[in-house]
């Protein structure tokens, strides 16, 4: 083993490595002042707009932290708990999950810690941890399947930035995706066989629903559209589903751009006129249910889809912390420590 001196000057035997679970974030509280310190870090960010910086910041302080705070505060509140953000609750959940079955593998030589790309707790608060913790190694792991610059890249971005403020630097690993990871994959595969079997056969269609990104985006080269078609694709391949039993849209617009098509709206809008009247709804992308899934699918998307003719609609919730979703991760870790352990 590495001998290191930590900040105690104490000599230890033991390099011990940490791992940080990393996700979007969410906003303190479902209020429009929390939301906009929210909204102002998360839209500042020039991998999600990629607009120069001067046009975008008149745009956002001008217009849009002007009003959509209030918006987005009414839509968090739909989906607040009385312990919070859903979103920050399952991903600590899942965390100390992970944490559990490291440590019956590895002892204390991992130390696992959860980070927001936006608001808190942050990449930052878990480093000066680490600093402390005197760890010599440490991987990351952002918690989005499919890779893309706006999540998986600004997510390195956020750990670049804090460890430039540290003399000492730990080894660095990076997981860039694990969309077609065959654990990951099953997971997938048994939440929705468990939920066709609990409704007692399979809808009339199965809709693989990803978060959007601007067309432009995909054009320049991200790997993002690629990979969510191949994580859908795996998934029926293995449950053996027909062509005209699944579909792929895309889900979360904003602004005026032209997002990846076909919209997830649009699509639910125009099933029941095309004989599709039961529907389940997946969302591969999100590793736990947030406002995205609990809010603009489980209720916006459903009411467009049965006021338009439909007459069944399934959620199907992410995979959030069953017990073969933490598998998948503690496995993937595991691939990802090699020669470290």
């Amino acid at each position: 083993m590495t001998m290191y001196i930590n900040r105690d000057k104490q000599i230890s035997t033991q390099a011990k490595i940490g791992i940080v679970l990393m996700n979007l974030g969410s906003p303190d509280a479902p209020t429009p002042s929390a939301l906009r310190r929210y909204l102002a870090e998360f839209l500042w960010d020039p991998r999600l707009i990629e607009l120069p910086r001067f046009k975008w910041w008149l745009i956002l302080h001008g217009i849009i932290l002007r009003f959509r705070p209030k918006r987005s505060a009414a839509a968090y509140a739909e989906v607040w708990t009385e312990h919070g953000s859903p979103l920050i609750n399952i991903a600590r959940a899942q965390t100390e999950l992970v944490a559990q079955r490291c440590q019956q593998v590895y002892g204390d030589a991992l130390v696992v810690r959860l980070a927001m790309r936006y608001g808190s707790p942050n990449f930052m608060q878990a480093m000066r941890e680490f600093n402390q913790l005197g760890i010599e190694k440490l991987l990351v792991v952002p918690l989005y399947p499919q890779y893309s610059a706006t999540t998986q890249g600004s997510a390195f971005d956020a750990v670049f930035d804090a460890l430039k403020q540290f003399r000492v630097v730990p080894e660095l690993r990076l997981l860039r995706q694990y969309h077609l990871h065959p654990l990951y994959i099953q997971a997938l595969c048994n939440s929705i066989e468990e939920h066709f079997k609990q409704q007692g056969a399979k809808p009339d269609r199965l809709l693989f629903s990803f978060h959007g990104i601007p067309q432009s985006y995909d054009k320049n080269g991200d790997l993002y559209q690629a990979h969510c078609y191949q994580t859908a694709e795996a998934v029926a391949w293995q449950m053996g589903l027909a062509k005209n039993e699944y579909f792929v849209s895309f889900q979360s617009r904003f602004g005026k751009e032209p997002f990846l098509t076909p919209y997830t709206d649009e699509t639910l809008k125009s099933w029941p006129d095309q004989a599709v009247k039961k529907v389940a709804v997946i969302c591969p992308g999100f590793s736990a249910d947030c406002l995205e899934t609990l809010e603009e699918i489980e209720v916006e998307n459903r009411d467009y889809f049965l006021q338009a003719g439909g007459e069944q609609f399934f959620y199907i919730p992410a995979l959030n912390t069953r017990d073969d979703h933490v598998d998948a991760l503690s496995e993937i870790i595991k691939e990802q420590l090699c020669h470290w352990l």
